[in-house]
């Protein structure tokens, strides 16, 4: 799941087969209503000209003459004249990013798939330019708020104030599925193969139970399987943290330089918690001044979404020391980095968790989840906050038994992962008959962006043998240094 800072705080599903057959007819009138439209365009960090579009579908498949929504795609042509008839459709994570906003860096991890096969981007309905559902979090004045001051609910509240002409409820998984059909026979592609990673691997699962004859192959990479519920991410986090202790402590270097450093933590934490810090930092956008309140929950948030990537993982233990030292110039620097990621588009994010997630979550679960030194219960409690006051609806309980599939399925996933541990990647695959399970030791979330993960997903897409993908170059990945000093020194 790519995390979002809910105002600072956080920084971060089937038919029942009784109604297949009135689904597929509601869909089948539905489709007299849909509009393609088409047109050369230019996506942001890509020189050469694509194919955009949008396809206009009902917001309610089971209203086809009601509300319509206009999804839009982008379509990265292969570069072979000879091009494969399949092309690679992306699973965007979140639930909340847009496919056609991260063009540019699938265009890069998948360079070689895009020799032979056109890559498909459809921003999900309530996303980029499909309906969006954007919500501003960021207001200046919850800044400088203490971390109970910040009211979610009502956060949620003016962003649900924008949006009273819609359906929120008509914005999940299985419309999302739907539509992306809808695109791909629009497009005439008879089969796609599907990346999703984090959020889009459980809309990858979806997929193969909504429509498998439309897919030739999956690569899905940080699994969430529709039988784990997701929001609730304070013990994964704190077993990423747990492995970064382990790590700096078996690194000479590391534990010199920064001994003690989970007591160091902890000590942070509680002086964060009685004794917030007001700084003024620069907006990574505009190089504004903004007074910000560092708070015992803006600081562990920084520290979660650090664990996501490699490279920002090694400097955890610098910035830990550097603040309890006092020195707040590499948390503001790592805390800027976060500030200037494209945010989720929030609305989709809670229509989605607040009616397909949140419900299940048990007080056993939850009372788990927030059993730990690290950050706590918080994730869990922001999205509940939101989800409050958020438009639900009953989803029915086989949307989220075990998807069972033939489709050949690689399956990724980062030892260090802090949201979607590997062992969920070891329960997707137990019903995936055709699948293989590959985990990179220091691999973060979603390993196709920074290990070799893209070479085998390419290979596999081209070949479809799981069997001789030679995973030895995920397992000989050396862990990256950690930073040791402000000069970006490490060992």
């Amino acid at each position: 799941m790519k995390t979002v800072m809910v105002p600072w705080l956080l920084l971060a599903g089937l038919f029942s087969p009784s109604l297949l057959a009135q689904e597929q007819a509601s869909a089948a009138a539905a489709q007299s209503t849909y509009e393609l439209q088409r047109e050369q365009c230019y996506l942001e960090n890509i020189s050469e000209r694509v194919e955009c579009g949008t396809l206009t579908v009902p917001e309610n498949y089971a209203a086809p003459e009601g509300r319509k929504l206009a999804i839009n795609f982008a379509v990265l042509p292969a570069i072979s004249e000879n091009k494969k008839a399949d092309p690679l459709l992306i699973l965007a994570g979140g639930p909340g990013q847009a496919a056609t906003e991260l063009a540019a860096m699938i265009n890069r991890i998948f360079q070689s798939v895009r020799q032979q096969r056109d890559i498909l981007l459809i921003d999900q309905r309530g996303t980029g330019q499909s309906a969006p559902l954007a919500c501003d979090l960021n207001h200046v004045e919850e800044l400088v708020k203490a971390d109970d001051a910040i009211d979610l609910a009502k956060v949620a509240s003016d962003c649900l104030a924008n949006y009273q002409d819609r359906d929120l409820t008509q914005y999940h998984t299985v419309n999302a599925i739907r539509d992306f059909e809808a695109v791909r026979a629009a497009l005439g592609y008879e089969q796609v193969n599907l990346y999703g990673g984090s959020y889009g691997s459980r809309a990858g699962l979806v997929y193969l139970r909504e429509a498998p004859q439309s897919v030739r192959a999956a690569v899905l990479d940080a699994l969430a399987p529709v039988q784990v519920v997701v929001g609730p991410f304070g013990r994964h986090g704190a077993s990423s943290f747990a492995k970064l202790l382990d790590n700096c402590a078996a690194s000479a270097a590391c534990s010199e330089t920064f001994p003690q450093l989970d007591s160091t933590y902890t000590e942070l934490m509680t002086m964060l918690e009685s004794e917030p810090v007001p700084l003024t930092v620069r907006d990574p956008l505009t190089n504004d001044p903004v007074d910000i309140l560092i708070t015992a929950g803006r600081f562990s948030s920084v520290m979660r979404v650090g664990l996501y990537h490699p490279t920002t993982r090694q400097m955890l233990p610098y910035v830990i020391q550097q603040t309890a030292n006092g020195d707040y110039t590499p948390l503001t620097g790592l805390l800027g980095t976060t500030m200037a990621q494209s945010e989720l588009y929030m609305g989709l994010t809670l229509s989605v968790l607040c009616s397909e997630d949140l419900p299940r979550a048990s007080d056993e679960l939850l009372a788990e989840d927030g059993n730990n030194t690290f950050i706590g219960s918080r994730t869990a409690d922001a999205f509940i906050e939101m989800c409050s006051v958020w438009p639900k609806a009953e989803r029915p309980s086989d949307w989220f038994e075990p998807i069972s599939s033939a489709v050949p399925t690689l399956l990724l996933s980062g030892e260090l992962d802090p949201v979607t541990p590997p062992a969920w990647g070891e329960l997707a695959a137990e019903t995936l008959s055709q699948s293989r399970h590959l985990i990179a030791p220091n691999g973060a979330h979603t390993i196709v962006g920074h290990t070799c993960a893209n070479r085998l997903a390419a290979q596999f897409i081209k070949d479809l043998d799981l069997a001789a993908l030679d995973d030895s170059c995920l397992l000989e990945q050396r862990a990256q240094p950690f930073i040791l000093n402000s000069n970006g020194k490490g060992l």
